[in-house]
């Protein structure tokens, strides 16, 4: 019978397979009832609702994007530390969109606090530690550079980048120097 074999984890998977065809904000328990044609009285033993649905989905993108940057900085320090790290994230992006419009859902802070994000800022302070930056400047960097990626991706997957010259990846290479390089040249903040 179909619902042999149902479990939270797999329920998880196929919700961000099916993300990253129809778009996160399409996933659904009925959706994903249909995909594996059960009633949705079905999937309830393993999850509570659409909402733990998408909470588990964007947790498996945390630790899935959390897992590929560790690999990708291993060994690496400074720019080249910077580059792999933001690569993965676009590479995520394009390979994962439902996922990774996932990895940006807002949790509350007890899941969060035990998610695949506090791996991020970790990692993605170790980076900024190459670059000698302190706190409050560290945090203002951490949050720079998520803007950068995750907005950059969401505006070349949307297309925004696919109707004019230069190459989209030309201009990724530019943004990745030019972020570099205001790391390397960090302003400190000036006493009022």
């Amino acid at each position: 019978m179909a619902r042999a074999g149902l479990t939270a984890e797999r329920l998880t998977r196929a919700g961000a397979e099916l993300a990253d065809e129809v778009g996160f904000d399409q996933v659904t328990a009925s959706e994903l009832a249909r995909r594996f044609d059960v009633k949705v009285a079905s999937l309830y033993s393993h999850i509570r609702n659409t909402h733990d649905l998408r909470t588990r989905i964007a947790l498996l993108a945390l630790d899935e994007l959390a897992d590929l940057a560790a690999d990708a900085v291993a060994g690496r320090a400074g720019k080249d530390a910077l580059t792999a790290f933001a690569n993965v994230y676009r590479d995520y992006g394009r390979d994962h969109p439902g996922r990774a419009a996932a990895a940006r859902m807002r949790l509350d802070p007890e899941t969060a606090a035990a998610s695949g994000g506090v791996r991020h800022a970790q990692l993605t302070r170790a980076i900024l530690r190459g670059y000698d930056l302190t706190e409050p400047d560290q945090t203002h960097a951490v949050r720079l550079l998520g803007s950068v990626f995750h907005g950059y991706s969401s505006l070349e997957l949307a297309g925004g980048f696919s109707h004019s010259a230069p190459d989209s990846e030309e201009t990724w290479t530019r943004v990745l120097d030019a972020l570099d390089a205001l790391l390397r040249n960090w302003p400190t903040a000036s006493p009022l």
